[in-house]
């Protein structure tokens, strides 16, 4: 018995006798906790992963090179549909992975799965040296849990402040934002609505904050009637579209391309022209935008870009370099659903 007590000694070092000290059980406990073993209750192996994550342990299974594990969330967004938002962002975050020798797993998760695992006790029982999120709202409880995570966590579009053990990776809305308010400008356009995606987005906010300050920046007048938050899913932009055509919008800017596609449908079933009586943008370049009934102008976001460089800012993270925010350059692409502003009479 006591050669088996020097051997989980050994495997689990002087850490892992510090987490035995503190709950009071024997060393063996500790290495079922952290091992998932069936003999143990859940509760005290719950008490273990905690009191471990707590104590910023990793096991030898984590840092041993034959065991690269990095894991992808992924919640409100389609991941395996080619023409989806985010499969091109995994796509590319993979392909850059995959050449480092990393096992990669994609885990589709709920808000209720949320609330009945914790992320650092997730993260260490399954063996994962990081991960990379995406499509996490700003309500979600593992949002509030990553403000003191121990484990190096790359979030597309989204932002935890002073966690050097996260980091943000998106696209530069206001540089793409700025680009499309010159571009109506430039085609006359006075009477632009901002159509945004939905409350508790960070990315929603970062862009209705740059359509803001890059209509004041253009000398634009700006009507907060025509700024209005819909789904990003574009589900409600039948209800929401009449009341901007109706205050005279020429234009409608979208804050991605889905609510661009619902517009153009929406506006065409009730005999407006695209562009001759209403300019749409969208904000993505997805593989329709280039298909729809006219061709959407957008905003891209090269999105195997977007993944490699989420990877490779995990790999800083994992190296112990503290990186906050990397800033992808959109393209603007123009197409055939924006042109000269028809007059308004509103």
């Amino acid at each position: 018995m006591n050669h088996f007590v020097v051997a989980i000694g050994r495997e689990f070092g002087a850490q892992g006798c510090d987490i035995a000290e503190k709950l009071g059980v024997s060393i063996s406990t500790v290495s079922k906790g952290l091992n998932g073993a069936a003999d143990i209750s859940e509760e005290l192996r719950q008490l273990v992963l905690d009191t471990a994550v707590e104590m910023h342990y990793t096991t030898k299974r984590m840092r041993k090179e034959s065991n690269k594990k990095l894991c992808i969330f992924v919640e409100h967004a389609q991941h395996d549909m080619p023409n989806s938002f985010a499969y091109d962002i995994i796509l590319g975050f993979k392909q850059a992975a995959y050449r480092d020798n990393w096992d990669i797993d994609i885990i589709p998760i709920t808000p209720e799965f949320q609330t009945t695992e914790k992320y650092d006790t997730y993260m260490l029982k399954n063996g994962y040296s990081g991960a990379f999120l995406v499509g996490f709202g700003l309500q979600d409880e593992w949002m509030y849990q990553l403000i003191s995570t121990t484990f190096p966590t790359v979030l597309f579009d989204n932002y935890i402040p002073k966690n050097p053990n996260i980091a943000y990776v998106g696209a530069d809305s206001f540089e793409g934002i700025d680009t499309a308010i010159e571009h109506l400008k430039a085609l006359h356009h006075t009477r632009i609505a901002f159509l945004n995606g939905s409350l508790y987005s960070m990315i929603a906010e970062h862009r209705e904050r740059a359509f803001y300050l890059s209509m004041k920046a253009h000398g634009l007048p700006i009507d907060n009637r025509l700024i209005v938050h819909t789904s990003f899913y574009g589900s409600g932009v039948a209800r929401d579209l009449p009341a901007l055509l109706e205050l005279g919008a020429t234009a409608i800017l979208c804050g991605n391309d889905p609510i661009a596609y619902e517009v153009i449908h929406e506006c065409l079933k009730a005999g407006y022209r695209i562009p001759e009586d209403i300019s749409v943008i969208g904000f993505d370049d997805l593989p329709d935008s280039a298909k729809t009934t006219p061709p959407l102008t957008t905003i891209r976001q090269n999105r195997l870009d977007l993944g490699k460089c989420s990877y490779s800012t995990l790999c800083s993270l994992l190296m112990h370099v503290t990186c906050s925010m990397t800033l992808l350059r959109p393209q603007f692409v123009v197409r055939e659903s924006t042109g000269e502003a028809a007059a308004s009479t509103k």
